[in-house]
């Protein structure tokens, strides 16, 4: 294993960060530390990187101990949200800093910053400085800037929060395609669930300082372990005492079996390519999400009486029982 955390525990004050938290991540593999605001994903990447330290508990890289090892030695590159870029160098400068510092050869320094430069799509900008590029353009410079000292390990904390929807799509899909060039273990921050679906070969959801599950975009999403995991990854709604997810109901007009639920559709949202429908029961509201034929053919309209049920082996109607259970799995 490329990254073991173990048992690691981390207080500020009264307030418990992380609470007993073991972790394994294997070597060349893009793992995402999601969860919510406050969770404690950020306090473990710094402990990993060594920015922040462990009131207990062990951090090993590549089978060496680095629990007390200061960042310099860990060997590890950061990038921060916000860049941390030194504004007064060029764009190639901020690129070699970690080298100029470490003394390599000047022609070793110009030739590393001119292969990540390219790599990162970046080598028509190199004498330009970092406020005459865009927020994505920055962001590449800071990911080729941490790649240049060759670490390790690649730590990344919520590296695309500062930036707009669309940029934040390319950047991620830019970013999967990079990792799969390079293979560096890479450990990544966000709260941005689509994200890590997307970009993640293991998740790792962290909520309130503990570890809530771990495992493939897949796993989570179709067998999450407990309910705070499946409400936080991807849309939820309720059929009756279930959760469910809204793709995995189905609607139909024609007579009700006794697994049905009855309602009246009370409001229809399009979104983009989907049909989003409102069905009011008489004790709920229900979510329920179509394609736009699925729901043309209903030929249904907002007020119109209609029955609720799961679609034929969807993943959602996984019991509490069943949840309990992949979660002492993990």
């Amino acid at each position: 294993m490329s990254i073991e955390i173990k048992n690691v525990a981390k207080r500020f004050g009264g307030f418990v960060a992380l609470d007993d938290v073991s972790v394994s991540i294997p070597s060349g593999q893009l793992t995402a530390l999601l969860g919510p605001s406050g969770g404690g994903k950020s306090t473990l990447l710094r402990i990993i990187a060594g920015l922040e330290r462990a009131d207990s508990g062990r951090v090993e890289i590549e089978g060496l101990d680095a629990t007390n090892l200061p960042p310099q030695k860990r060997n590890v590159g950061f990038v921060f949200q916000h860049y941390a870029a030194f504004k007064h160098l060029s764009v190639h400068r901020n690129v070699a800093f970690g080298l100029e510092i470490r003394k390599r050869p000047k022609a070793e320094i110009r030739s590393r910053v001119e292969e990540l430069l390219a790599l990162v799509h970046l080598e028509q900008f190199a004498d330009r400085l970092p406020s005459q590029l865009s927020g994505g353009q920055r962001q590449r410079m800071a990911l080729a800037r941490a790649l240049a000292v060759q670490p390790t390990v690649l730590l990344l904390d919520e590296p695309f929060g500062a930036l707009d929807a669309k940029v934040r799509k390319e950047l991620r899909d830019w970013l999967r395609r990079l990792h799969d060039e390079v293979h560096v273990t890479t450990v990544f921050v966000t709260h941005d669930q689509e994200e890590a679906l997307e970009v993640a070969d293991e998740i790792v959801v962290i909520n309130e300082g503990r570890v809530e599950q771990i495992g493939s975009p897949d796993d989570l999403y179709d067998q999450p372990a407990n309910d705070f995991v499946m409400r936080f990854l991807g849309p939820v709604t309720q059929l009756g005492d279930r959760l469910v997810r809204p793709h995995d109901l189905q609607i139909h007009t024609g007579a009700a079996d006794p697994a049905d639920v009855t309602g009246r559709i009370t409001r229809i949202t399009r979104i983009g390519f989907e049909i989003r429908a409102e069905i009011t029961t008489s004790d709920q509201i229900v979510t329920v999400t179509l394609t736009r034929n699925e729901f043309l053919s209903l030929n249904v309209e907002v007020g119109s009486t209609v029955q609720v049920r799961p679609a034929p082996q969807s993943h959602s109607d996984t019991t509490a029982g069943d949840r309990s259970e992949i979660l002492r799995a993990t």
